[in-house]
């Protein structure tokens, strides 16, 4: 069965390329290559992850584009990773999170619809859950009081799907990710910020300082439970919505502290720490429960941070270098 899968350039995205061509998929990538970061990094990311996976350069707010490459290609299922992604750009630049999040997804969907897919299974975001929620993070709580614009845009996806479900009868399923890391991800996210600070012995920006916590997750297990989800459809059976939300975590959330210093023991090199105050949009702590992705597609965390992380210093020391000149300016997302 063919399966589209959109951001296939994105971190994420090109590790669920990898895997799904692995298996024997017929994989279509799309991304926009936008410069969100650089784009060199998202090409070489392709090239290393997934060469031989086409991907096609759409925009998913490019309607008549999106049109024209499902009439193509005919996906059957679609993954839909791509997204204008980060919590404090969102305060910088909300047209963009508009543009992409909102009318893109929406674009998706008519397509998706229109298209006869059998699943779609799309990335929503931790973030969704604000300030109000309780640890762990259950997909019971309320997620209507979104601490970001980039956090709202995701909780209206995940509305936007429950309808089409509901009108459409098109299966599904919404993945809630925890702070994913791993080789190739984010530069502009804190495993590769810290990491190339602690290489090049540069100071780094340490918000609400350090009394933070995150549910990271590898990208090993983000991969595993994403495509655990789209063998796994919700049922077309009866008048219930064929639709679902997993929290996709690693359930067991790390202080900020313990997570630098990860980093410094594996770069072998003390960081400066500089502590700040709290920044807008950011939440305290993350920690998921995955209780029900478990009883559905039997998803299982297996990935410690201290066997995670030091692999992703390793990366950076040899795709980046020691003389890179970026700094360390945004800390965790």
């Amino acid at each position: 069965m063919s399966v589209l899968v959109t951001g296939a350039a994105g971190f994420i995205g090109a590790h669920v390329c990898r895997a799904l061509k692995a298996r024997g998929e017929a994989v279509v990538g799309l991304d926009n290559f936008n410069d969100y970061y650089d784009p060199q990094l998202k090409h070489d990311r392709v090239a290393a992850l997934c060469p031989d996976v086409p991907i096609e350069t759409v925009d998913l707010a490019d309607r008549a584009a999106l049109e024209a490459l499902f009439a193509r290609q005919r996906p059957q299922r679609v993954i839909n990773l791509a997204a204008q992604a980060g919590v404090r750009y969102s305060l910088e630049n909300p047209h963009a999170y508009v543009q992409s999040n909102l009318v893109g997804f929406v674009n998706l969907l008519e397509c998706c619809r229109h298209g006869g897919v059998e699943h779609l299974v799309y990335a929503s975001s931790s973030s969704v859950y604000g300030g109000n929620a309780e640890p762990p993070f259950s997909e019971s709580q309320r997620v209507d009081q979104p601490l970001s614009i980039y956090a709202a845009t995701k909780a209206s996806n995940e509305l936007l799907a429950h309808s089409y479900a509901h009108l459409y009868r098109l299966p599904m399923t919404g993945l809630r990710f925890f702070t994913v890391y791993g080789p190739w991800g984010r530069p502009d996210m804190a495993p590769l910020l810290f990491s190339r600070a602690a290489l090049k012995g540069e100071p780094i920006r340490v918000f609400n300082h350090g009394r933070m916590r995150r549910d990271f997750t590898h990208i090993s297990d983000i991969v595993t439970g994403v495509l655990g989800a789209l063998d796994n459809p919700p049922e077309l059976t009866g008048e219930q919505a064929p639709v679902r939300v997993f929290n996709l975590g690693n359930h067991t959330p790390v202080e900020l502290g313990h997570f630098i210093d990860i980093i410094e023991q594996a770069a072998g090199k003390s960081i400066d720490r500089h502590f700040e105050a709290m920044q807008p949009g950011d939440m305290v702590e993350t920690m998921a429960s995955t209780e029900a992705a478990h009883q559905a597609f039997g998803f299982e965390p297996r990935t410690r941070l201290e066997d995670g992380l030091p692999p992703v210093v390793a990366w950076c020391r040899d795709y980046f270098g020691d003389g890179v000149e970026e700094t360390a300016e945004r800390s965790i997302a």
